[in-house]
Formats: structure tokens, C-alpha cells, sequence
């Protein structure tokens, strides 16, 4: 018996030392697709500029990136994920069940939620309340009464007689997309609240409201066309009755193929989007393992070229891609956080 605990041992200690010496000498991140051009093209940058390895990069989507980044500490574990969201109190609880206990949370900027289609199609105007009603799984009965039904719109015309009769047909991202927990936050659950008793639900039954405000139909109004944002821009240049969700840097990009709608007025703009005014933005992050910083190497070089001000600065090369920068105050305390790698505080 004591010989087998030994041998045991000694086979643990010999696992323990090929782990340690099996260290990546590149960094791996994870995670956002609306994150993932701004992540690419720093990495790339990096590469060349340092003797560094140039990073690894895959568009997972936020809620998949984070799922990978809390599953643990060690070399088979990413080192940084992205994120077009703020992480949530139950992947902090992940993490520190798989042993990351240690979050550095860097912001970077912000960017908008577009709803767009093709640039060949009429230009819509839309409220949050059209956008509610045409996509929500349940919606307010016609009849005016304070009762929910299943989503009987057909076109946008049903939605409002203001807008044309064409079918309803939105292209939009999958669960674990960041992109996705912000349009259901900022655009649905937006429209909801123009519903006073709908409204009044958030005090009365939260859970009723999340799900009456954030539930998407499923009738095949709604496509959810994956965490490729370049695939839905050329889905809406095929078809163009079509309309898509993604990330203002991607309309930026394919400004000459597709258009964003005008939601409660305001034009999806760098400057609308910065001043505060287009009323579906979001702030965009990236989450590090600290316990992988002076493990794996380029970590702390890699985090000094994205936030320096050549990249995420006013006139940067993110904002050349579409990132909309930061105020001077945010930044300063960005450049603290990532300064001293000071850990997330527990939601």
C-alpha cells in the first residue's frame, strides 16, 4: 500500500512539473465578436512591434469567452476574454469555484447596437417600442387591455402603420453573445416600458418582467444568425426586406452595403454614440486572469499597447475601426486599474 501511495506521489509531481513547464509562450484570448476586430488588430500590432508572440484571438462570443476564461487557472485556460458586457455576479461565482479569484476588468470604449439593413432598402425610422413589439415572444393584446399574448405581427406595417408592409425578418445573435444581452436590455426591454403595466411588473414580479421584456419570439421572425457579424451583413445585402443586429464598428465597415435605422430619432453616429444620445450603446470590456500575468508571457505588454493612447486615445487606431473612445476621467482610471492590476471587486 505504501508503495503504490508513493508511486502516486511521485506520478502526481511528475504531472505537476510537465505542467509547469508547459506554459504557452503566447497569449490566448477569448470571447466578443464585437470586440474581436479591435482585439485583432491591437494583437497584430503587438506582434509586430514587440519580440513577443502575436496573440491568439477567437471570436467565441462574450458569454462563451467568459464560460472558457472562468474554467479555470493554467496554460489550457485563456488569459484574457472579451467582452461587449459587464460581467455578471454568477460568472464571478463560476470563476472563483474553478480557482480564478483574481479579475482584472478593463473597459475600453463604447460602442452602439445597430439595427440596420441593406443600403439599396428605404432607410426605416423606428422607436424601441416598434422594435418591442415586432420581436418580443409576448406582446400587448390589440384590444388595448392590460393582457399578454403570442406575437401576432406579420410585417412592420402591423407593428405601425407608419412603416411599410413588409414581413418582419430580423437577423440577430445567439444567446451567448454580449451583443444580444445588450439589444434585449437597451432596445427591447426600452420598448417594453412604454406599456405602463408592463412596466410596473419590474417591482411586482421581476422574473415576469425579465421575461416579458427580454423574451425574443420564436416563430422565425427572429433568426439568430451566430456570433459572425461579417455574416449577417452579406445575409442583408442578399435579401433586402431583411434587417440585422450588430455592432456600430461593423456598420462603420460596411458603410457602402448597409445603413443603420434611426431608433427614437437619433441616427446610429460616432458622436451620437459618444454623447450618449443614441439610446442603444453599451460600454465594451476586457476581462485578465491575473493569476496568468508574469506566467505567461507579453500579458502586462500586450495590456500597456491597448490602452495607450496611439490605440484607444481620441485619435487612435481603435477609433479608426470604429471604437468610440472613452472620456479623459474614464481613461485615467483605466490606466490605474491596468497600472496596478487592481482586481474586480465582487458584485
Amino acid at each position: 500500500m505504501k508503495k503504490a501511495l508513493l508511486a502516486g506521489a511521485a506520478m502526481l509531481a511528475s504531472v505537476v512539473s510537465v505542467t509547469a513547464h508547459a506554459e504557452r509562450d503566447y497569449i490566448s484570448i477569448v470571447g466578443s465578436s464585437t470586440v474581436y476586430p479591435f482585439s485583432t488588430v491591437v494583437a497584430e500590432r503587438f506582434g509586430k512591434a514587440t519580440n513577443f508572440r502575436t496573440p491568439k484571438v477567437e471570436s467565441t462570443g462574450s458569454g462563451g469567452g467568459l464560460k472558457l476564461f472562468c474554467s479555470g487557472v493554467g496554460d489550457a485556460t485563456p488569459d484574457i476574454t472579451n467582452s461587449s458586457r459587464a460581467i455578471k455576479s454568477s460568472e464571478i461565482e463560476l470563476c472563483a469555484k474553478n480557482g480564478v479569484t483574481e479579475i482584472v476588468e478593463v473597459m475600453v470604449g463604447y460602442d452602439g447596437i445597430v439595427f440596420a439593413n441593406t443600403a439599396a432598402a428605404p432607410h426605416m425610422e423606428l422607436t424601441r417600442k416598434d422594435i418591442f413589439l415586432a420581436l418580443a415572444k409576448m406582446v400587448p393584446a390589440k384590444d388595448g387591455s392590460d393582457t399578454l399574448v403570442e406575437n401576432p405581427y406579420k410585417t412592420w406595417k402591423d407593428v405601425n402603420p407608419a412603416l411599410p408592409a413588409k414581413k418582419i425578418e430580423v437577423l440577430g445573435p445567439p444567446p451567448t453573445s454580449g451583443t444580444r444581452d445588450a439589444f434585449v436590455e437597451l432596445a427591447m426591454e426600452g420598448g417594453c416600458k412604454a406599456f405602463p403595466f408592463i412596466k410596473a411588473m419590474k417591482d411586482s414580479d421581476k422574473n415576469k418582467y425579465k421575461a416579458v421584456c427580454h423574451g425574443l419570439r420564436e416563430d422565425g421572425a427572429y433568426v439568430e444568425a451566430g456570433e459572425n457579424d461579417n455574416l449577417i451583413v452579406q445575409k442583408l445585402v442578399a435579401n433586402p426586406d431583411a434587417f440585422g443586429i450588430f455592432g456600430f464598428s461593423f456598420l462603420e465597415q460596411n458603410a457602402d452595403k448597409v445603413q443603420g435605422s434611426t431608433v427614437d430619432g437619433k441616427l446610429p453616429t460616432f458622436d451620437a454614440i459618444s454623447d450618449g444620445s443614441y439610446p442603444v450603446s453599451r460600454s465594451l470590456f476586457f476581462y485578465v486572469k491575473k493569476a496568468h500575468v508574469g506566467v505567461i508571457p507579453g500579458i502586462e505588454e500586450y495590456l500597456a499597447e491597448f490602452t495607450s493612447e496611439r490605440a484607444m486615445g481620441e485619435d487612435g487606431y481603435l477609433a479608426d475601426k470604429g471604437m468610440i473612445p472613452m472620456t479623459d476621467e474614464e481613461r485615467v482610471r483605466v490606466l490605474k486599474t491596468v497600472k496596478n492590476l487592481t482586481p474586480l471587486a465582487a458584485k
